[in-house]
């Protein structure tokens, strides 16, 4: 780790803040490996198929380059939320037909993901508040009138909040309440997955890169470097990294995210700024902004600003300019409690295919899921659940058929690039100057 001048005793980590690293790794394979199915990549997707593929029977092997839960699974900000990322109106314009089994599909996500958790008894800090959509500015509250009146009639649990009333700070003047879902420690979340996982009769491979997927006559083979895997069929759940396997569907982009988290602070302080309520905080920006408060009493906020993905992917701390752009943010929304001072700051990749996620098949015995597009923490567990299922022999989720594609919708790689992200973000700090309050 190392210190940023702009702030005194901020440190940088290329680690998640949440927990610390595991000390039981699985071993690296080495030598040839045969399996019912292979489930490339241990994030929420690929410890949820492979654990419901153990618990039916089935011959399974799970591969994970770093340690299962190393990247997105536990480096997010913890909002279990049951709801879809992008703007509703932009989703009614495109999917108007499925609106409704897609909004079902988000809320039994995180039904199902508060289940998973006290079935396995895993101590992450849940804390089932809901989550709010809160609008810094009058016309982001008109704007969120509208997508409430859309959520509601497409069968979503949400309700119309004033910002005071609901105890949010005066900056946030109300916006849509998501009952579903909470808070949690999502580093918790993802070791305790872990567990359970090497404690069932699945096969679990860690410090394993699969180089290459090729589908045969046999099945499917893989290659690591330590040797082979012949299965059967093949999961995909590669997340972010999706685009180094060249049989992973195109239209798969990472981007990295960062968080910054304070020192504790003292609750009564909060209370003094209206801030009573243990919500989550989700800014409707283009680029959204979020803002929560931690069992460990301190306030961990987020995203703002998204980065395009360089040629090689890895694990590498924030970058300055970024993080002085978060705190700056939380200083803006947060004007009361600038003597509140950031601790330390990490991040990670994440995959975006648009605005939804997706699943479906690569190749012949080769099936894809990608969740964490934004709101993936409670859909994650539940697409790589419904998927294995069906690879068990069960019909179809109606839910896996909401977001079943042969391959996700393309994004054009300008899209995503340097250029649009920061236009992105230019554009929200223009909306925020123009709306400013006297």
């Amino acid at each position: 780790m190392t210190k940023n001048a702009f702030a005194d005793g901020l440190t940088y980590s290329a680690f998640t803040g949440w927990t610390d690293r595991p000390t039981d790794l699985a071993p690296a394979l080495k030598g040839v490996v045969r399996c019912d199915v292979a489930v490339v990549g241990g994030g929420l997707v690929g410890m949820a198929a492979a654990l419901r593929l153990a618990e039916r029977g089935v011959d399974v092997a799970l591969l994970e380059g770093g340690y299962c839960g190393w990247g997105a699974s536990s480096r997010n900000a913890g909002y279990l939320s049951n709801a879809l990322a992008g703007d509703p109106q932009l989703l009614r314009l495109l999917y108007r037909r499925r609106l409704r089994d897609l909004v079902r599909y988000g809320e039994n996500a995180a039904e199902f993901t508060e289940g998973l958790i006290g079935r396995l008894a895993i101590d992450c800090e849940y804390d089932p508040t809901g989550n709010v959509i809160a609008a810094v500015s009058t016309g982001q509250l008109r704007r969120l009138r509208k997508n409430m009146r859309i959520l509601r009639d497409a069968g979503a649990d949400v309700e119309l909040v004033e910002g005071r009333d609901f105890g949010l700070p005066g900056t946030f003047l109300g916006g849509i309440f998501e009952r579903g879902g909470g808070l949690l420690n999502p580093g918790k979340l993802a070791l305790g997955l872990r567990a359970a996982l090497l404690a069932s009769g699945a096969k679990v491979f860690e410090r394993t890169t699969v180089e290459a997927v090729d589908p045969d006559s046999a099945g499917v083979a893989l290659s690591v470097p330590g040797g082979r895997v012949h299965a059967e069929r093949v999961v995909l759940a590669t997340n972010a990294y999706s685009r180094d396997l060249e049989i992973a569907p195109s239209g798969i982009t990472p981007v990295w995210t960062s968080l910054v988290e304070t020192e504790p602070v003292d609750p009564d302080r909060l209370a003094a700024i209206g801030w009573t309520s243990r919500t989550g905080i989700i800014t409707p920006h283009t680029i959204l902004e979020n803002y929560r408060r931690t069992a460990r009493g301190t306030i961990m906020f987020g995203t703002r600003r998204l980065q395009a993905a360089p040629p090689a992917l890895g694990a590498h701390e924030p970058d300055r300019t970024v993080v002085a752009d978060l705190v700056q943010g939380f200083r803006e929304r947060f004007p009361s409690l600038g003597y509140v001072a950031p601790q330390r700051a990490w991040g990670g990749w994440v995959a975006m295919t648009s605005f939804l996620p997706v699943a479906g098949e690569a190749a012949k015995n080769v099936f894809y899921a990608v969740s964490c597009n934004g709101h993936g923490l409670s859909q994650s567990p539940y697409v790589g659940t419904m998927l294995a299922d069906r690879l068990a022999g069960d019909e179809i989720h109606d839910d896996l058929r909401a977001i079943w594609r042969p391959r996700p919708p393309y994004v054009p790689s300008f899209a995503l690039g340097a250029t649009a992200l920061k236009a992105g973000w230019m554009a929200d700090r223009i909306s925020d100057r123009l709306s400013r309050r006297p």
